[in-house]
């Protein structure tokens, strides 16, 4: 059995993966990540603690934890993080791990894992070069290439939140974020995407626009990833996403009016499956890789 973690700037889950004809996560738990109040020192306690507790009863194999953050995958070292979870840079959970357990362990960034859970075992399954983007507050994505996440000289390969459209972020045009604003900004009302939603379904004709424009601004960027990495499949994931039987019909008629001519059948998009466990499925897949190749 092995252990895996996802930390988040919100919460830390946490479960055992076992496999006995299917992968399914047991046992599973969840905590306030208090990222602002313990920084990243309080984090790497945490995980520490979290380990202990399981390993009394269970006979874990190692830990694959999966991070909010940019992550040097060779030395599984946080490169960066944002203001979400301050003081993270410099920590290597893996070393950590190492050190006190004796455990093999591997430290991803979360996006990168949730792109590699899909592959495996949600909306990927039976594909070899995807991309997935995960829209929360703000915007992730992770390129997978020949089954594998493909990090950039720098691990920074991906960041699409950060991509221009109209000379601004890509992720403050078309996150959960901006949904939420531009309602306050034009309704005056204070939804969170869930509730925004809801005030569609009844008819809220200002919400319905706003969405409209939301996914307009979305399908702007799924474009410029699609001409540029040309994948099999785009996946997208994220809260606000499981609005899929509302979403899907809007945005997929964008694309098919937004792109030319003979381009128009090839873009396969999906919405994830796996919802907030994808993290942990996919750095659970990694880290067993790393033990099957014995390169941990």
């Amino acid at each position: 059995m092995y252990l895996s973690i996802d930390i988040g700037g919100t919460n830390i889950k946490s479960g055992i993966i076992k496999e006995s004809g299917i992968v399914e996560i047991l046992d599973k738990k969840e905590f306030p990540t208090n990222a602002k109040r313990v920084h990243g020192i309080g984090i790497e306690k945490k995980i520490v603690e979290i380990i202990k507790n399981y390993i009394v009863k269970y006979d874990i194999k190692g830990v694959a934890i999966s991070t909010a953050g940019g992550v040097d995958s060779n030395t599984n070292e946080i490169l960066y993080a944002n203001e979400n979870i301050p003081f993270y840079t410099g920590i290597n959970l893996s070393n950590t791990v190492r050190n006190i357990y004796n455990l093999p362990c591997i430290v991803e960034n979360d996006v990168n894992c949730a792109a590699i859970g899909e592959l495996y075992y949600g909306s990927g399954k039976g594909y070899s070069n995807i991309f997935c983007l995960t829209v929360g507050t703000g915007i992730g994505g992770a390129i997978i290439i020949d089954k594998n996440i493909y990090h950039g000289v720098s691990f920074n390969a991906g960041e699409i939140g950060y991509m221009k459209i109209n000379k601004m972020n890509f992720e403050d045009i078309a996150s959960t974020s901006f949904l939420v604003k531009r309602v306050k900004s034009i309704t005056g009302l204070e939804l969170n995407g869930k509730k925004i939603f809801e005030q569609a379904l009844k008819g809220n004709e200002q919400i319905q626009q706003i969405i409209e424009t939301f996914c307009e601004n979305l399908v702007e960027g799924i474009i410029n990833i699609f001409y540029v990495l040309n994948p099999e499949k785009i996946i997208i994931g994220g809260g606000i996403m499981e609005q899929s039987e509302y979403l899907y019909p809007i945005i997929n008629k964008k694309i098919q009016y937004a792109m030319n001519g003979v381009f128009n059948n090839n873009i396969d998009l999906s919405f994830a499956k796996l919802g907030n466990n994808a993290g942990m499925y996919g750095a659970y897949h990694l880290l067993k890789k790393c033990v099957e190749k014995s390169t941990i």
